[in-house]
């Protein structure tokens, strides 16, 4: 089944087999250096890692890709619902913005409402969590808009260049979520 979202042009959807190479050829030759850097990722992928990573998800048996599009189609984004636990019913949220042109517009609160709102509805999941770098406070700070809870702070835990910084614990568990306030909605 595919699911979509849409706001203002831009769209959030399941991704599509027949998008594979346009999610490697449009973002991962090489990654952008902030992306890497905010996801703690490499900069550069082999076509052969990034198709086979993207066809992990074509089941949704290993989790849920979905891709941010901008109004003329191209992947600008994604965000991942994996690591699901189907006995416990809890599963890990990661997101990533591609290109440095769209951050800080808004697109990647939306995209994690779209994503949090998809893990309680329709996966019906107890439990979503994440971990973000101390140096990405833009990003803790949507997940904490989101609803989501530090839980736990791994210090020192990652390199930012020639510095330690803390990898970050957080959490939403259903019974929150279902609380969250139309007004803390975004």
């Amino acid at each position: 089944m595919e699911y979509c979202w849409e706001k203002d042009g831009f769209f959030l959807r399941s991704a599509r087999s027949e998008e594979a190479e346009a999610y490697y050829t449009e973002n991962f030759s090489p990654l952008d250096a902030e992306t890497a850097r905010l996801t703690g990722s490499k900069m550069l992928f082999t076509r052969e890692e990034i198709i086979t990573y993207f066809r992990r998800f074509e089941n949704h048996e290993n989790g849920y890709l979905f891709l941010l599009h901008d109004p003329s189609g191209k992947i600008i984004g994604e965000s991942v619902i994996n690591e699901i636990d189907r006995e416990i019913m809890c599963a890990n949220f990661r997101i990533a913005m591609f290109r440095a042109d769209f951050r800080g517009r808004g697109l990647g609160t939306w995209v994690t409402k779209c994503t949090r709102d998809f893990a309680f509805e329709v996966l019906m999941l107890h439990r979503l969590e994440l971990n973000v770098f101390s140096f990405n406070p833009r990003a803790q700070r949507v997940y904490e808009k989101a609803g989501f809870r530090v839980e736990g702070i791994r210090r020192d835990a990652v390199r930012d260049g020639d510095a330690y910084a803390d990898d970050i614990l957080m959490a939403l568990l259903g019974g929150e979520w279902r609380t969250l306030s139309p007004a803390a909605d975004f």
